[in-house]
């Protein structure tokens, strides 16, 4: 059973053990660490006591922004994205945000697909935004943003 709690700077380096897992250009620790607490939020997820996987947001105003999210692999595709990215719609609505947006690599099809079931919209693309191993890219990836009204007047 997957358990959820909210982690401080002591679990940073299993945190930025999961981000390099997932990610091929992952946050540096540094990054990672000045993203507890503050005008940050998170939530982990665990498996017993092993932690599984994690969501950060910033609190912009009356907005929220996902920062990031990961599963480790071995954990992927069995509903646990879909679980913390649902708290942090539920975290959002319970703060009273307005609104709620995020930024996804272009070619990360999965969590596109999941976002979108979700309830979030594709609202632009960043040309050129994040570092890419594909040579076909010229070093780099569109990213893509999408966003999520809370309440009535924007989206």
């Amino acid at each position: 059973m997957i358990n959820f709690k909210p982690v401080n700077n002591d679990a940073v380096e299993t945190l930025m053990a999961i981000e390099k897992a997932c990610h091929s250009h992952p946050w540096t620790l540094k990054t990672m660490s000045s993203c507890i607490g503050g005008r940050y939020f998170n939530l982990a997820a665990f498996d017993g006591d092993v932690l599984v996987g994690f969501y950060i947001g910033e609190k912009a105003g009356p907005d929220f922004t996902l920062m990031d999210i990961c599963v480790t692999p071995e954990h992927q595709g069995k509903g646990i994205a879909k679980q913390l990215l649902s708290k942090f719609i539920e975290h959002g609505e319970q703060q009273n945000a307005e609104n709620l947006f995020l930024e996804v690599r272009e070619s990360n099809t999965r969590a596109i697909k999941l976002y979108g079931q979700a309830g979030f919209i594709e609202m632009s693309v960043r040309k050129n935004y994040y570092p890419s191993d594909d040579a076909t890219k010229n070093g780099f990836e569109d990213a893509i943003l999408m966003g999520m009204a809370l309440s009535l007047g924007f989206m």
